[in-house]
């Protein structure tokens, strides 16, 4: 058996929804690849799935239906559920959010799928403790959250980063850098009284008397949790339910569950996110997701495949195990921003004077430079259906349309 299927097999659960028999570390995979001499050549044999299927993983870029990765999905008849495995609707889908996405085959050619499961989550629930506005840097739950030029911010955040208080409550959608040791937001939304806290990261300074251990700054009592993951270690990732007061300066546990991601086989998967564990540039994952691109095609070399890389993955799952024909690193700086985003939808609180509609929950400004297509500024009306590419202001609260477009 493989080196990666030997750290898959079994591995238990898509990412949030059903608990981890196994744990991929980055310490247990670096350990594992020197017992075995190295991890060369390809570990799994890419048998492709018998089904055509296809598995994506990133954040939200628009609706209508719902567009990951530049895919748009069409997500009526998908089932949509959270990290906990219950039931939502669509509507539930914000623009931002981080979701996996379970679909027929895609057709490359049009950028189009139908999805028949959705599953979304967040990695932070839980107060702020400081705010660095300079640094565009929340620490929250003892976690560090750097926002980013391509945070959302959910309107009832006005302000974005400058309108957030120390105290004030947050859900955070982000994909964690380790190399910093930081989470990097896609999006983030205030809560009112949440039930309990949520947070997701790599365990550190594990006590199994005391059972205690730490995530970034916060301590974490699991003594009394009704749940902890068999495989609690340094270095594993867990996902844990917190009482929202702490006690004696520890957080109290309720459940500790893995954090680790599996993915079932898939003939097709594009995944889209930062390098999470790390021994070679062949042999790396991806949000606790373990790829071999033993075979793979590198359009930037391998050279920036380092821990904390942001990378596009293509290929298919197999083993738990993505087997990548392609790897494509992304570099921001590098990117073309004008048009991030695309939202579909019929228009709201349409305010001529200052040149904002609504338009699936995000606030839409037209006073800047538009291309308008079918469409002109003076035919704006209520309950019109549009199509509307643009990308954020710096402030993450609205989004700056470049191009409208009348949609039937």
């Amino acid at each position: 058996m493989s080196v990666l299927q030997s750290m898959s097999r079994g591995a238990g659960s898509a990412r949030w929804a059903r608990p981890l028999r196994s744990v991929l570390t980055l310490g247990v995979l670096s350990a594992t690849l020197i017992a075995c001499g190295g991890g060369g050549g390809a570990a799994v044999d890419p048998t492709p799935p018998a089904a055509i299927s296809s598995f994506t993983a990133g954040a939200i870029s628009g609706f209508g239906s719902i567009i990951v990765n530049g895919v748009r999905f069409d997500d009526s008849a998908a089932e949509v559920l959270d990290d906990d495995g219950r039931r939502h609707s669509r509507d539930d889908l914000k623009l931002g959010a981080q979701v996996e996405i379970e679909a027929s085959s895609i057709d490359r050619s049009g950028g189009h799928g139908v999805a028949t499961r959705i599953r979304y989550g967040s990695e932070i629930v839980g107060p702020v403790d400081a705010v660095d506005a300079a640094a565009q840097h929340l620490t929250v739950l003892g976690q560090v959250v750097e926002a980013s030029p391509r945070t959302v911010f959910d309107d009832n955040l006005p302000g974005g980063l400058a309108g957030i208080g120390v105290g004030a409550v947050l859900e955070v959608h982000a994909q964690f850098d380790a190399a910093r040791g930081v989470y990097v937001a896609t999006r983030i939304e205030g809560e009112s009284n949440p039930a309990s806290y949520k947070l997701r990261g790599p365990v550190a300074s594990l006590d199994t008397t005391a059972k205690t251990f730490l995530l970034g700054s916060a301590v974490i009592n699991y003594g009394s949790a009704t749940e902890v993951a068999a495989q609690l270690a340094n270095g594993a990732r867990v996902r844990v339910q917190l009482q929202p007061a702490p006690v004696n300066g520890q957080w109290v546990a309720t459940e500790v569950r893995s954090g680790e991601r599996h993915v079932e086989d898939h003939s097709e998967a594009e995944v889209t996110g930062l390098i999470t564990a790390w021994t070679s540039a062949t042999l790396f994952s991806v949000d606790g997701l373990p790829v071999d691109a033993s075979n793979a095609t590198f359009r930037e070399g391998q050279a920036g495949v380092v821990l904390g890389a942001r990378v596009e993955v293509e290929g298919q799952v197999v083993n738990g195990v993505l087997i990548a024909s392609k790897v494509h690193l992304e570099d921001e700086s590098d990117d073309d921003h004008n048009e991030d985003y695309e939202l579909h939808g019929t228009v709201s609180a349409l305010d001529t004077s200052a040149k904002t509609f609504a338009l699936r929950g995000l606030t839409v400004s037209y006073a800047g430079s538009v291309t308008w297509r079918d469409v002109s500024e003076a035919d704006l009306a209520d309950g019109m259906t549009l199509e509307v590419k643009g990308h954020l202001t710096s402030d993450g609260t609205r989004l700056e349309a470049t191009r409208i477009s009348r949609e039937d």
